[in-house]
């Protein structure tokens, strides 16, 4: 079936021309004789010039009364403009309605969070949240291209479970047939054994998490990837998380420069990755949060204290600049284009002092954890906060406390008490995206931690299985898609790189 009409993201390929475009009114305004309509159809976004000598005093009216998401069908030809997103503008011949829009209930103002959420269906039309989608397509498009060029084979496990493993706290129970079954926090055991028959495999499926959590880092349902891979020890699969991580963003920044232009990140902070990531064992690490090692001539503590008097002046000085600007527009004395450049300022500058101002909030409750760090902890968020501001790049913590990790992580051998596992940890405080290790190949190690954890043997007899026959030294890593998208997009919140997302207190829309 042929295609009548032309996207918006090929307006570069059809310059010049005149071609036919179908989408949705994203906004409109209109003076004498000239309406703007930005359109938008999933591919991108233009702005489209409707002149009233051009098209006629009754398809000029019809495009003055255009409401927002109105699905329309134009005509016209492309032209060159850089000033606009996507570098060009449409010059309209002709204009036809599909279908009218209702008022729209996603208006221009500022509207809160949850009014948003209980409206994600219509939210996900809008700019922002577009580029960020778009962005996480990318994302999962690098994840595949990834693994298909470095030999790894695309495996499945089951999101049924037949037992609570690590037990029920943090699993979500339901009715299998006859049995109780638990939703799937985690395929790792499983490519463990598919990692047996194919040599190197990667998963990549939803899975929950039952924790009543509402941190901006948590969601109950999303997606992980994870590899495995026969032969690997733990130094292998660090430069392979490097490489792995390397790549995506690295495509993220080759193919998605729009999108990143909507959401305005610093493409910088992304650019990094090109460096080699530091890698810290986890004493070391300690010992940075507390303040007790400096990196590269930075103290944890110090630092927190002089970017919290920083954070104060800057938010002093936005206020001022705020006040300024409102008292200009109240004048009477901008025209008109004055005061929509003001507006807009006066908009970036409220977010940016939402911003300082949660940074205001959270540096003393940083050096409160940070002084207080208790060597053999797990690192909270505030922990990886602290540790990761001392670097511009992602880092790589190693060699972990054995009774914070996973029964199946190889202990060290040079390192009692300690075992070969990795957490890759995002800068600019987003914290944890990779987790992972070398798995215990010691078949009584593993029987003895089993007993320790008063986990039920029968549900590990197929796994202890994997050591009886043929068993070799291996590793993997699991990467929360979710989170590396909130990294590479700066995202507030979690909840906004899932379409749907998935949390305590919201399963609808």
């Amino acid at each position: 079936m042929k295609q009548n009409w032309t996207y918006l993201a090929q307006l570069a390929a059809n310059e010049g021309k005149e071609i036919t475009l179908k989408g949705w009114v994203q906004n409109r305004r209109d003076s004498k004789g000239i309406v703007f309509i930005i359109l938008r159809d999933g591919t991108g976004f233009a702005q489209c010039v409707v002149l009233e000598e051009t098209v006629g005093e009754a398809m000029f009216d019809e495009a003055k009364r255009l409401s927002l998401e109105t699905s329309v069908e134009l005509t016209g030809t492309i032209r060159k403009d850089e000033k606009q997103l996507g570098g060009f503008e449409v010059q309209v011949s002709s204009l036809k309605v599909i279908t009218p829009a209702e008022e729209y209930p996603i208006g221009k103002k500022e509207h809160g969070v949850d009014f948003l959420m209980d409206r994600r269906h219509l939210w996900l039309r809008s700019k922002r949240q577009w580029a960020i989608m778009r962005i996480r397509n990318e994302i999962i498009f690098a994840i595949h291209n990834f693994f298909q060029q470095n030999g790894f084979v695309q495996m499945d496990a089951p999101i049924f479970t037949g037992n609570a493993c690590e037990g029920t706290s943090t699993l979500f129970e339901t009715e299998f047939f006859e049995d109780t079954a638990y939703l799937s926090q985690s395929g790792q055991l499983y490519g463990e054994a598919m990692a047996m028959a194919m040599g190197k495999i990667y998963t990549f499926g939803p899975t929950f998490r039952a924790e009543k959590s509402k941190t901006r880092r948590h969601l109950s349902e999303f997606w992980m990837i994870e590899p495995e891979m026969a032969f690997y020890d733990l130094d292998m699969t660090m430069d392979l998380i490097e490489e792995f991580i390397r790549f995506v963003v690295t495509a993220v920044l080759k193919n998605c420069k729009d999108e990143l232009a909507v959401l305005e990140r610093d493409v910088t902070k992304l650019e990094t990755v090109i460096k080699p990531f530091p890698r810290i064992a986890y004493k070391d690490a300690v010992q940075m949060i507390r303040g007790e090692k400096d990196v590269n001539g930075m103290n944890s503590i110090k630092t927190l204290e002089g970017d919290l008097a920083i954070v104060k002046n800057k938010i002093e000085e936005i206020k001022t600049d705020i006040t300024s600007r409102e008292e200009k527009i109240k004048s009477g004395a901008l025209k008109k284009g004055e005061i929509a450049f003001n507006e807009q300022k006066i908009q970036q500058q409220k977010a940016a002092l939402r911003e300082l101002e949660e940074e205001e909030r959270n540096i003393p409750q940083w050096l409160e954890s940070a002084k207080n760090f208790v060597p053999g902890d797990d690192f909270g968020g505030s922990d990886e906060t602290v540790l990761t501001r001392l670097f511009n790049t992602p880092i790589m913590v190693y060699n972990w406390p054995k009774a914070i990790k996973a029964f199946y992580m190889k202990e060290a051998d040079d390192d009692k008490g300690y075992v070969r596992g990795v957490d890759i940890l995002a800068p600019e405080g987003y914290g944890e995206i990779v987790g992972g290790g070398q798995r215990e190949t010691d078949m009584q190690v593993l029987v003895d931690a089993i007993h320790h954890h008063q986990l039920p043997m029968e549900a590990f007899e197929w796994y202890l299985d994997l050591r009886r026959y043929g068993s070799v030294q291996h590793s993997g890593f699991g990467l929360g898609l979710e989170r590396i998208i909130c990294w590479v997009c700066k995202l507030p919140h979690v909840r906004e790189a899932i379409p749907f997302p998935r949390m305590m207190g919201r399963l609808l829309p």
